[in-house]
């Protein structure tokens, strides 16, 4: 049997890999579909909002570097310094795109019942922060 590790970082990469894919056509990529999720949640959103949310997700020079390229393609206005908000455009992608993302959501989850889902990530979630807390180290 391979470690959780191997499993952790496979299972990521085909998540990314796989939501890449499917996203492309709307011009989105996972980290991107990711910010405009934050924002769509939070509408005093700001970029340390987004970085805190995200900060398991992509280094704070990648989430720079989206919330840049988010801005620039008008899915993301500054209604006022450092605050980030969804454009009419950014509201309408992540509609768009819902139903897809719904679909992968469920099919990644094929075979694993609600149980199964709910105690892996408990598990993953303890173990996290018996790593974070250094507790054995």
């Amino acid at each position: 049997m391979k470690p959780i590790g191997y499993w952790l970082n496979r299972t990521d990469l085909a998540l990314t890999t796989t939501m890449n894919a499917m996203l492309a056509g709307s011009g989105l990529t996972r980290l991107t579909w990711q910010v405009l999720n934050v924002l769509e949640a939070d509408p005093q959103a700001t970029d340390t909002t987004v970085r805190m949310s995200l900060t398991a997700n992509a280094s704070p020079a990648e989430l720079a570097d989206v919330i840049a390229t988010v801005l620039a393609n008008g899915w993301v206005v500054r209604p006022a310094a450092e605050h980030l908000a969804l454009t009419e455009d950014g509201r309408a992608r992540l509609s768009r795109v819902g139903e897809r993302v719904a679909a992968f959501r469920e099919a990644s989850v094929a075979g694993v019942s609600p149980e199964e889902y709910r105690t892996a990530v408990a598990v993953l979630e303890q173990m996290t922060l018996n790593v974070e807390s250094g507790q054995g180290c």
